[in-house]
């Protein structure tokens, strides 16, 4: 008999150990506070295919939107700290909305920053039914008694408000702010000659649909126009980038975290996601978690600064 059970013993041992690898794979949640098909959901996707079989788990994006950001930002600050649930973001909600909102209900020490993915320079275009073919255009129309120019933003206290709010002080010319729920709504207002002015990533410039871009917003010219001047060539001391970055809840242990932040160093070299971010013109920019970490802090404190010194916080 004991001869009997000591083969089926073995039989069920083997058979336990088969199973349980299967048993321990968890299907880990990238949460991105955009839509389907926007960029950062393309980016989340990008990189979910690379970490499935460096994790030898399931990735998968979720797509939590609304409230500029902060509320896929919360659902991941209350996450579990294991590692199973991490977001990936842009700076908005994680250096802005902390101070531009009354209750944001976080902190951006509330997250863990893991790595850099990307940053895209933002640069200020026009559409040519403005008339407007340099800055100097701008500045002289504003200038001007009587003349009303506004600008577009896709929501009160992301980077495309703060970076043209920064600027309408800068230049002394009065500005109107006018916030879009998306850029697809934004550019059919530039279109449309609603909308005058717009600061954002250079993937929303249509060169085909009558759109130009007056100035870059980066230290540096941008490449894909090179004949257009910097902020900082033209007088203005502005730099604003719009960067995507991982995020961990707070609590989160260090050995996840840096198994994290190697997978994110291996996969913005993988071919697939370089060619990604250059469809959407976001060139990859890997950052490891400390020098990401100083990004997050000293574009926080930058942030804070701007919204308290042009008193731009939002209302109750």
């Amino acid at each position: 008999m004991r001869a009997l059970i000591r083969p089926l013993a073995a039989a069920l041992l083997a058979l336990a150990a088969a199973v349980m690898p299967a048993a321990a794979q968890q299907t880990i949640v990238i949460t991105t506070s955009f839509g389907p098909a926007a960029a950062t959901d393309v980016i989340a996707r990008l990189l979910a295919a690379e970490f499935t079989p460096i994790f030898n788990q399931n990735f998968v994006v979720k797509n939590v939107t609304g409230a500029a950001g902060t509320i896929a930002t919360n659902e991941v600050v209350r996450a579990r700290p294991d590692g199973t649930n991490i977001l990936l973001s842009p700076i908005g909600p994680i250096t802005i909305q902390p101070t531009f909102m009354r209750n944001a209900g976080y902190r951006t020490t509330d997250l863990i920053p893991i790595c850099m993915t990307t940053r895209a320079p933002l640069v200020l275009m026009t559409h040519e039914r403005t008339g407007f073919t340099s800055l100097a255009d701008v500045l002289a129309r504003g200038r001007v008694a009587g003349n009303t120019l506004n600008y577009g933003s896709t929501g009160p206290g992301t980077t495309p408000h703060l970076s043209m709010a920064t600027f309408a002080r800068m230049s002394g010319i009065p500005l109107t702010h006018i916030s879009y729920r998306g850029p697809a709504e934004l550019v059919i207002a530039l279109q449309a000659g609603d909308v005058h002015l717009y600061a954002d990533i250079p993937n929303l410039v249509l060169k085909e649909s009558g759109f130009r871009v007056l100035a870059t917003l980066s230290p540096e010219r941008n490449a894909a126009f090179p004949d257009a001047p910097t902020m900082r060539e033209l007088g203005f001391d502005l730099d604003f980038s719009i960067w995507l970055g991982l995020f961990a809840p707070l609590n989160t242990p260090q050995p996840i975290i840096d198994r994290y932040e190697a997978a994110c160093e291996r996969a913005t070299r993988a071919a697939a996601v370089i060619l990604g971010h250059e469809r959407l013109q976001m060139p990859t920019m890997f950052r490891n978690a400390r020098d990401f970490t100083a990004i997050v802090a000293g574009d926080a404190e930058r942030f804070r600064r701007i919204i308290e010194e042009g008193n731009l916080r939002a209302a109750e």
